[in-house]
């Protein structure tokens, strides 16, 4: 605990840097103290001198979430400052466009902000970064994030893996969803489906013709896998790269979950089950994604 009560939180090593090291060591969990003293490195804006970065990961904005947030803004200010770039005379928001969404809402004149000199390539890096930290992207805003950073500035899978402390396949699977139609796109982007759903449909022959039948019948992403091997017939089934004989096959359910599990963390997931119980294991490949699966299992903000 710091002299001014605040703790102050510290992590090993190597470990968690994420945002923190790309801003340059700013606190980011405790910006505004108590007495309402900013950390050094904030400043205030006027709302008007900034804008969104057209090229933003995150696409759609929950009206209810923003206005809930609008009216804490308007009573408490904001809390967690806005990270911006100078750009065209004023600021460009690289980090915390929401908050500058709800904080007009609330009639703000000024907000905090941390002001970068972030390159392009930089800015959405970042910008990619927080959303997922953040848990603020569906699959293809993140998907479409992924393949801007790969086609505009070469990334490769591998390394925006490591860059968001994901596995290398899970990137894949993600890009791979652009090759949905685009209302089964806009179906994952509003909700309606989940990312299993779309991982199950990537492969079928007519995906938006499956994807009305699950989304009116309300199918679960098992059931969404069953539909989709059933329509592609024995014979696709057997041609189709990569998919286990049937007699060969691990319990579908036991699958299902380790996809289900696997997406919402970013890595590899295996369960081994049998009637006595069973483990569950996480795969990982770097120190900061044990960090982030340490931080997932304390319950603690990432």
């Amino acid at each position: 605990m710091s002299a001014d009560g605040i703790g102050v939180r510290k992590r090993p090593g190597g470990l968690g840097r994420g945002l923190s090291a790309l801003l340059g060591e700013v606190e980011r969990e405790a910006p505004v103290a108590a007495d309402g003293q900013r950390s050094p490195g904030i400043q205030s804006v006027a709302v008007a001198a900034i804008h969104p970065h057209p090229g933003q990961p995150r696409r759609h904005f929950d009206e209810t979430a923003l206005e809930e947030l609008a009216q804490s803004i308007a009573v408490r200010g904001v809390l967690q400052p806005i990270l911006v770039r100078p750009h065209d005379g004023g600021y460009q928001i690289i980090a915390g466009e929401r908050r500058w969404r709800a904080a007009q809402r609330a009639h703000l004149h000024e907000v905090p902000v941390i002001v970068r000199d972030f390159s392009d390539i930089e800015t959405l890096e970042v910008a990619l970064i927080e959303n997922i930290q953040r848990q603020d992207l569906n699959a293809i805003e993140e998907a479409e994030a992924y393949q801007r950073l790969i086609a505009d500035y070469g990334h490769s899978q591998e390394a925006l893996g490591k860059l968001v402390n994901k596995s290398r396949s899970h990137v894949a699977n993600l890009v791979r969803l652009l090759d949905l139609p685009e209302p089964v796109r806009n179906d994952v982007s509003t909700g309606a489906l989940s990312m299993g759903h779309a991982r199950a449909l990537v492969t079928a022959k007519d995906p938006m013709l499956l994807a009305r039948q699950v989304i009116d019948r309300g199918l679960s992403v098992r059931e969404t896998e069953q539909l989709a091997r059933d329509a592609r017939g024995p014979r696709d089934r057997a041609a189709t790269p990569g998919t286990p004989a049937p007699r060969a096959e691990p319990d579908a359910d036991i699958q299902a979950l380790e996809r289900q599990i696997g997406d919402l963390l970013g890595l590899k997931v295996g369960i081994a089950h049998s009637d006595d119980g069973g483990t569950v294991t996480l795969r990982y490949a770097t120190l900061d994604q044990l960090d982030m699966i340490c931080q997932r299992l304390s319950g603690e903000a990432i």
